[in-house]
């Protein structure tokens, strides 16, 4: 037999062998169910938990959409400041999910410290041509019947004096009163709307061992309801406290708190500060007015939560959602040192500075000592919100959806005192928050005690 035979033989019975085990091998062990022996491989679960990516992500704190035109500012006292951070909101369709942004959180919250009418949800924010939108609706949730948005930068982006700089367009009219728009800043210490967080440190900017710090400053006249200052200079050894010897708390400073007065739309700037003065009046010798036909010394000063230094300027009823330029935003901020003698603090509507208060203006008052300009980390926030705590709603004449629209936020900085970072060495923030991670992150607790924690003793108290 020759090769080519061979060869046609060898190919023959291949395919008989083949056959055989497709039509008859395959079929009994299918009906036996016979599985071939396998390795399987183990896999710990380690967590159920899906971790979200962020979003718009960028290795630069100062946006690279920023124009090369706002990359410095010229202070006070003439020098130019470098920015240091900035967002520009130009990627459309951020979120800010917890977990989702680098620098800020939309929180799931009811915003009781002022009575809110809505519920802040994270789906009430998000990016869109070039802006930060968050939208107020009457939408029934949570046996709330508005619903609306807040972003804040808590513990993630935070800075220690400069000029803070945001540019929005605010929601609805200029002339219809109710909305109270907000573009402000907290100390780290306290995270806003989480009431535990915030008792006992806001709006506390005291480094003083004296009355100030005791509940109701030791005072019988129902000038103060504060449970007294928890982070104080005196904290007894071993009691907890972020860095025993300083003073520590939860400063607010409003760079706008949107109001309706008559048919003017008009912005409070303010500090909120404990301890207070007498009658919350601090010395007005050290406060300056710009433009009196712009800008006035607010009447209401404060009451038994907080002292409000304060001035509400007028603004233009084109700079609203709802006015004959739609596109039209404004600048409101305000730029701060800190320095016990010479700081000094000054809020801006566009480019025009409107009021500046100096330190000496929170002297050693009553039975309360200095006061200082804000030395905490401070956080940023942004959010729109509905509350008979602020204004007389006018039902009637508002609309719904309303959006209030951010174009950005800037920060600037002294070149010599660049601080970016909610955990600096003089003010740390970060091991206290995880030692007391619960009143940061429950929204139910709403005081220190219902966390299981107590006050920290004080020297004045007895150690």
């Amino acid at each position: 037999m020759d090769k080519r035979s061979l060869g046609g033989l060898f190919g023959f019975l291949v395919l008989m062998i083949a056959a055989l085990a497709v039509f008859i091998l395959l079929p009994v062990l299918t009906f036996t169910q016979y599985r071939p022996k396998s390795f399987d491989m183990v896999y710990e679960i380690l967590t159920p938990y899906s971790y979200p990516m962020l979003s718009a992500i960028r290795q630069e704190l100062v946006d690279p959409d920023t124009p090369e035109s706002a990359l410095t500012w010229t202070s006070k006292n003439g020098d130019q400041w470098p920015l240091v951070f900035s967002d520009e909101f130009n990627a459309e369709g951020r979120t800010f999910y917890d977990g989702d942004d680098q620098f800020w959180t939309a929180p799931d919250i009811h915003y009781a410290a002022t009575q809110d009418l809505e519920w802040y949800d994270p789906d009430a924010v998000t990016t869109a041509n070039g802006t930060l939108v968050m939208q107020l609706d009457a939408f029934k949730n949570h046996d709330l019947f508005y619903r609306s948005g807040m972003v804040q930068s808590w513990n993630k982006m935070c800075f220690t004096q400069g000029k803070l700089e945001f540019s929005a367009r605010l929601p609805g009219y200029g002339n219809v009163t109710g909305l109270w728009p907000g573009l402000w800043s907290m100390g780290n210490l306290g995270r806003p709307g989480y009431l535990a967080s915030t008792e006992g440190v806001w709006p506390y900017t005291y480094d003083s061992c004296d009355a100030g710090i005791t509940p109701n400053q030791s005072s019988p006249d129902g000038i103060s309801y504060l449970p007294g200052q928890r982070l104080n200079k005196c904290t007894c050894p071993g009691e907890s406290h972020p860095n025993p010897g300083t003073g520590r708390g939860a400063p607010e400073i409003d760079a706008l708190e949107g109001e309706i007065h008559g048919i003017i739309g008009r912005v409070s700037q303010s500090l909120q500060i404990a301890p207070y003065d007498v009658w919350y009046y601090p010395d007005y010798d050290f406060i300056e007015v710009h433009n009196f036909s712009v800008t006035l010394m607010n009447t209401y000063t404060g009451g038994p939560f907080q002292q409000a230094v304060s001035g509400v300027s007028m603004l233009n009823t084109t700079w609203y959602e709802f006015g004959d330029n739609s596109d039209n935003f404004q600048k409101y901020g305000y730029e701060y040192l800190n320095d016990d003698k010479d700081g000094y603090l000054r809020w801006f509507v566009g480019d025009d500075p409107t009021f500046t208060m100096y330190a000496p203006a929170l002297h050693p008052n009553g039975n309360v000592g200095w006061r200082q300009l804000p030395k905490e980390p401070i956080s940023m926030i942004m959010n729109l919100g509905l509350s008979n705590s602020w204004a007389y709603i006018d039902w009637p004449s508002l609309v719904w959806p309303v959006t209030m629209r951010v174009d950005y936020v800037r920060i600037y900085q002294p070149p010599n005192q660049v601080n970016v970072g909610c955990d600096p060495d003089k003010y740390p923030t970060y091991d206290y928050i995880q030692e007391h991670l619960d009143v940061y992150y429950n929204k139910n607790l709403t005081t220190f005690e219902q966390a299981g924690y107590s006050f920290p003793k004080n020297k004045l108290v007895g150690c």
